[in-house]
């Protein structure tokens, strides 16, 4: 699934999937959904944080003893850590597997849980916030003698950290840029500003603003035939009353700007779909049809610049196969351009 397409690197992470009660089997089905994103040729496996799930970092070891080089990327608040205690995570990890972790750099989450943390810092400080946090870690784990670093929101003086991290295992940094404050925070600390995108003819009109990496956060399904994929959507995703209520209600008390920005769109026509968003049953937006119509969509991503792609929560390991399928249309019609142009 992973290849060079369209002139540079693509990687691709799946979603680890949320605790819903599940008990002990919950951890047989993280495991699952590693085993099948590592043979699916992911990158690595996002994993959420907040306060109703259980600890990312736990999780994420899960991940790491199910598979031989899947990278858990952890959600990271800084409400719940102190950014010692996150390079601490990330260097533990690296010393006892010789695995790389990635770090998806959270700024801030549900408006409840952060009321319940007392954290009312508005929205754009939060990204300021964060921009010293991921800092001091990126330093720490560079190997710095020791760091003395005195901000608005933290200080550390002479911090050293042990075992220092071995330097092919250094983090991949993310962080959500649907928002100004969050490419400039991006920009500011060398991140892969995510996104959650537009349908992708949006960025032939209006091309992507800021320079750096970046990619997308969306969901895939994709087969052979279009109606197929539709028909396996609305199983999937059938349209809820209640999950309506429950996602206008989120609006109104969210200060995301990606969460408005996807609302405001409405319904797109063609393989972008909204409706698992707006049902409240995901947290992005979707791509569905037929392998050649998802293909074209995941090319527009690509021409626009977007290198990373984070996909949802995988329902099976043949879901998986089918969106590989999406992406290896991809790189024939790279070829085929290609071929067409050296010709």
């Amino acid at each position: 699934m992973v290849e060079d397409m369209l002139g540079g690197p693509v990687e691709v992470f799946s979603t680890c999937p949320p605790i819903r009660g599940e008990g002990g089997a919950y951890l047989e089905k993280v495991a699952d959904a590693a085993r099948w994103s590592e043979q699916a040729g992911c990158r690595g496996m996002l994993v959420y944080a907040d306060n109703s799930q259980l600890d990312a970092w736990l999780v994420s070891q899960t991940i790491v003893e199910n598979t031989q080089a899947l990278s858990p990327l952890v959600a990271v608040q800084p409400a719940y850590m102190h950014p010692y205690a996150v390079a601490k995570m990330v260097t533990s990890l690296g010393y006892l597997y010789r695995r790389r972790v990635y770090l998806n750099m959270v700024a801030g989450g549900f408006k409840n849980d952060l009321a319940a943390l007392n954290d009312t810092t508005p929205h754009d400080k939060r990204y300021q916030r964060l921009v010293e946090y991921t800092t001091i870690i990126k330093r720490l784990l560079a190997g710095a003698s020791a760091v003395t670093r005195r901000g608005e929101f933290y200080a550390v003086d002479k911090l050293r950290l042990t075992p220092p991290l071995a330097a092919d295992l250094y983090p991949g940094i993310f962080v959500s840029g649907s928002s100004d404050a969050g490419l400039a925070a991006a920009r500011a600390i060398g991140a892969t500003a995510i996104h959650y995108p537009k349908p992708a003819e949006a960025y032939q009109a209006a091309p992507l603003v800021g320079a750096g990496e970046s990619g997308v956060r969306v969901g895939i399904i994709a087969r052979e035939r279009e109606e197929d994929a539709w028909r396996t959507a609305h199983a999937r995703f059938p349209e809820d009353r209640g999950g309506q209520l429950t996602h206008q209600l989120a609006m109104k008390v969210s200060d995301s700007v990606w969460h408005g920005q996807l609302s405001a769109l409405g319904e797109a026509s063609g393989p972008y779909w909204l409706v698992p968003f707006q049902n409240y049953k995901t947290m992005c937006p979707y791509l569905v049809g037929s392998y050649e119509q998802v293909a074209a969509e995941l090319a527009g991503y690509l021409a626009a610049g977007h290198r990373t792609f984070i996909l949802d929560v995988p329902p099976d390991r043949e879901e998986l196969r089918h969106v590989g399928m999406a992406f290896a249309q991809v790189r024939k019609e790279a070829r085929c351009q290609n071929y067409s142009r050296s010709g």
